[in-house]
């Protein structure tokens, strides 16, 4: 089955929030992974026993070659993006063609819905999944793929997370891979895959930053209580701590008054480097430890030593799907 088949039947095969990356009826652990972001494309491949870095590479892209979008063409100069990853794979000396692909976070909107009843047939879901998102999206539903998972409710009823992406935009970014030889096997976006990151055993916050787009998503013991992604008014070198506390505020909120208690710890991730001119800031505000996320993950003993090339380039969507591949 073919990555955009296996999103159209749209299950989740998931325990919680570290099985929350992967699509119904592919490989949960391809050897190599790829992340297309705005600024880079980075891949990394594993080795079959242990889980250590075989190889590792990384080529930045002119600025304005990708423009993340949920609506629009993504590529605005393809054949820069498609030669620096044929760069990738060249230094990969990939020899599977299977690949785990993490796309930027606009191009795939995320909701957590509530439903009183749920159907347990994923052709029943999935036409009342499409009803209910028809007003929430900027395309139509029927031009989407979808997936979801069940998850533990808040209150009497059925949470259902659920994430949708225009096919034909997602196709843009599995074209890039296929036209090197390789089949995504995996698709979904970096948040996403970088969620293994953060310690969730008390309510947790996690806001990632990737050139204009802000992430914010809230985890409580393994449910995704909340998702927010929006467009920042300036880039990751050039956002002030305000402006994103003006962000990721709505959804601390939200949480609040929804479950009747605070966030305890704040995640951040990327920021162009910039996470100390941060901490002090939204600590003030949101009254809790702020931190970098890898930083926190590496001080907690869950990021290896040989997953410290990774790091160093803050690749945190790469070193989640790691946590996630030894789990």
């Amino acid at each position: 089955m073919t990555t955009t088949e296996a999103m159209r039947h749209g299950i989740y095969r998931s325990r919680g929030i570290r099985r929350f990356v992967q699509w119904l009826d592919v490989a949960p652990h391809p050897l190599i992974a790829c992340e297309i972001a705005s600024g880079y494309v980075a891949a990394v491949r594993w080795t079959r026993a242990g889980g250590g870095i075989e190889s590792f590479a990384i080529e930045p892209l002119p600025p304005g070659a990708v423009k993340p979008s949920a609506v629009e063409t993504n590529l605005a100069n393809p054949v820069e993006v498609r030669a620096a990853v044929g760069r990738i794979f060249t230094r990969l000396h990939a020899k599977t063609r299977e690949v785990a692909l993490f796309l930027p976070d606009p191009v795939i909107r995320v909701f957590v819905l509530h439903f009183d009843v749920f159907p347990r047939s994923a052709d029943e879901a999935l036409p009342l999944l499409r009803w209910r998102l028809k007003k929430s999206v900027p395309f139509e539903t029927d031009e989407t793929v979808i997936s979801f998972m069940r998850q533990a409710p808040r209150e009497e009823g059925v949470d259902v997370v659920t994430a949708l992406a225009r096919l034909r935009i997602v196709r843009e970014y599995e074209q890039l891979l296929e036209s090197v030889g390789m089949a995504p096997g995996v698709v979904m976006s970096s948040t996403l895959a970088a969620l293994p990151l953060l310690n969730d055993r008390k309510p947790a916050l996690l806001a990632r930053v990737s050139g204009k787009a802000m992430t914010a998503a809230i985890v409580r013991d393994g449910v995704l209580c909340g998702y927010r992604c929006v467009d920042l008014p300036a880039e990751e070198t050039d956002i002030t701590p305000q402006a994103l506390l003006d962000e990721i505020y709505p959804l601390a909120a939200y949480y609040q008054d929804s479950w009747q208690e605070g966030i305890t710890m704040v995640g951040l991730a990327g920021l162009a480097g910039r996470i100390d001119e941060f901490r002090e800031p939204l600590e003030r505000e949101l009254r809790c430890p702020v931190g970098g996320l890898l930083s926190a993950a590496a001080s907690e003993g869950h990021i290896s030593s040989e997953l410290r090339p990774l790091v160093e380039r803050e690749l945190d969507a790469l070193v989640g799907w790691s946590l996630y591949r030894g789990s």
